[in-house]
């Protein structure tokens, strides 16, 4: 990539996990006759790692956040503290949220995805979305300041789903768990599943084979149930952002960034994608934050080697992934492929590991 008179704008578009290694690179070794810019709606990110933890009590927010600002130092890049509202790929700029326009030579994309709330809307404030994790984090913190025994219900049946029911459970709560017929922990092993549903049983948490949407009196199941809530959690699983419609960028049929094995856009190689936000052309990988932790350093590498001219890599992680999931009483359940297990001792292995990532990029650079 020509460099021409001016230095070359890089573009980190979201604070998200994929992002903390590039920055870790950047500030490893320079890259010169760049400028680089980091664009976040926070300056703390919270590793979702841990999310379940701090829900139930275990850990501090602290003990989970990342101050993005020391690390966009370290790295050289200029923290712009604002939100993603458009993207032009032709013309290379992005809209934000003040107002400004930011052009950029290259980009890299890692903004996340959002949860789709409208079928919830008649709950009104009763209703809490994961994302953006910041705003779950106030919500839940609000929710609890009225004390325990109160009923939640988390939609969504997944991994994350699971963690956040136990969770909940944990601090006190009567829980729901609303999972889609067929849609129970997708891509986890039958003993992995079977785990998940002794601790939901110890814990309490009732479990509804079913869809839900939003009802003045609670939430209305497909089967014909109201479930009286006083909380309705939901990790129904990342949508893309409406912004990226008129980008002008390949998307997937779901509406994601579609990119190549090496993470650049199908359509636009000054662009770059990783985590919830992109969808990869050559095969389908779950929207986990292990992959976006995962993809980091390769997205760092292949980055670098767009600005130098050097061939990309490609991100080919293998088939089967080890999964370590909070059960909220000081357990977890280890998912890799078919095989699955429980104990005290995964708890103490998922944090070491845990801690590890969070010691990573909260020592100085």
């Amino acid at each position: 990539m020509a460099s021409g008179i001016h230095p070359l704008r890089v573009v980190l578009a979201g604070g998200g996990h994929a992002h903390l290694a590039v920055l870790a690179d950047w500030a490893a070794a320079d890259l010169p006759g760049t400028e680089r810019v980091l664009v976040t709606r926070d300056r703390f990110l919270a590793y979702s790692g841990m999310l379940p933890g701090w829900m139930a009590g275990r850990f501090r927010a602290d003990e989970l956040l990342i101050d993005l600002a020391p690390l966009a130092e370290a790295a050289g890049a200029r923290l712009v503290l604002d939100d993603v509202i458009g993207l032009d790929a032709a013309a290379r700029q992005l809209r934000l949220a003040s107002g400004e326009t930011l052009a950029f030579d290259l980009l890299s994309l890692a903004t996340g995805g959002i949860i789709a709330t409208s079928a919830f809307v008649p709950l009104g404030p009763r209703v809490l979305p994961v994302r953006p994790v910041e705003q779950f984090m106030a919500g839940w913190e609000a929710f609890c300041a009225a004390g325990p025994g109160r009923t939640v219900a988390v939609v969504g049946g997944g991994a994350g789903g699971v963690e956040l029911a136990l969770a909940a459970a944990r601090r006190g709560h009567h829980v729901h768990l609303v999972s889609p017929a067929g849609g129970f922990m997708p891509g986890h092993g039958a003993r992995a599943r079977g785990h998940a549903q002794a601790a939901l049983g110890r814990a309490g948490v009732a479990i509804h084979a079913a869809t839900a949407r939003g009802a003045p009196e609670g939430l209305a199941l497909d089967d014909g149930t109201v479930l009286p809530v006083d909380l309705a959690i939901l990790a129904t699983g990342s949508a893309p952002p409406g912004w990226l419609v008129q980008s002008g960028l390949a998307r997937d049929p779901a509406g994601f960034v579609r990119t190549g094995a090496d993470l650049r856009s199908t359509s636009h190689p000054a662009i770059f994608a990783a985590g919830d936000i992109a969808a990869r052309a050559d095969r389908a990988l779950p929207r986990a934050g292990v992959h976006a932790v995962k993809a980091g350093p390769m997205l760092a590498a292949n980055l670098r080697a767009a600005l130098t001219g050097q061939p990309l890599r490609a991100y080919q992680p293998g088939s089967r992934r080890l999964a370590l999931l909070a059960t909220g009483d000081g357990r977890a359940i280890a998912s890799w492929g078919s095989l699955g297990a429980e104990g005290r001792w995964l708890s103490r292995v998922k944090d070491r590991i845990d801690r590890s990532f969070i010691a990573r990029y909260t020592r100085r650079l």
